[in-house]
């Protein structure tokens, strides 16, 4: 079944009530509304996933590529329990490849968005991405004409306050000066986000970013090699 209206009412109530109590009096509607569908959705964008990377994770249980309701409160001022936010994510396993680049799809009451990229690439990372890049590497290449052709996604803003290569051409400079790197695409289009066609359309946008998914994970294998 796909996401729908009632989807977003619960995540909404539950954000709202925040309790644990009702949560488990609701717990069917947990299951059947929003993780059934995320459940529905991993399954189906499975093999486009796999055919960029053999290695991601593609399991459709909470804690593996779907994320959890409960948030950790660990080291948060903010002592809510649950959120409203729910995603599904394709990672290498952490375990082997820490701190890799991977694909992720979020949908919330407020919209969606899904991309690829990092949630913080560490300086190695990116020391070695920018290496690739001033060196006019393959891989860099490929994946910079590949974003220039497509409309879908943006890279997200996380430039330096000034410039550390004022002297390389822009489009070199979208990307050098980034403190980390993800590539995003943010809708309302709660439509499609109830519609059977939600899995075809994220599996061929994502089929969009194999080539800068490429790049980042051959700047890692560069890091890992140097350690």
């Amino acid at each position: 079944m796909p996401f729908s209206e009632k989807t977003l009412s619960f995540l909404f109530e539950n954000r709202v009530v925040d309790n644990k109590t009702w949560f488990t009096e609701h717990r069917g509607d947990y299951e059947s509304l929003v993780l059934s569908p995320l459940r529905e959705l991993v399954t189906a964008l499975t093999p486009a996933m796999l055919s960029i990377d053999p290695l991601l994770i593609c399991e459709p249980k909470v804690g593996r590529s779907i994320s959890r309701i409960y948030r950790d409160t660990r080291f948060s001022h903010d002592k809510s329990i649950f959120r409203d936010v729910m995603w599904c994510s394709f990672l290498r396993d952490k375990k082997l490849y820490n701190g890799l680049p991977g694909f992720f799809f979020e949908f919330s009451p407020r919209g969606f968005r899904y991309g690829c990229g990092y949630y913080q690439a560490s300086p190695e990372s990116m020391e070695a991405m920018r290496g690739m890049i001033l060196a006019d590497d393959k891989t860099y290449l490929a994946a910079n004409r590949a974003f220039d052709s497509q409309s879908v996604f943006y890279i997200e803003d996380t430039k330096f306050k000034r410039s550390r290569y004022p002297g390389q051409p822009e489009n070199k400079r979208k990307w050098l000066d980034q403190r980390s790197l993800c590539f995003i695409a943010d809708s309302v289009d709660f439509a499609l986000l109830y519609s059977d066609s939600l899995a075809d359309v994220l599996a061929r946008d994502f089929t969009l970013l194999a080539p800068m998914y490429e790049f980042m994970t051959a700047a890692e294998s560069r890091v890992i090699k140097r350690g």
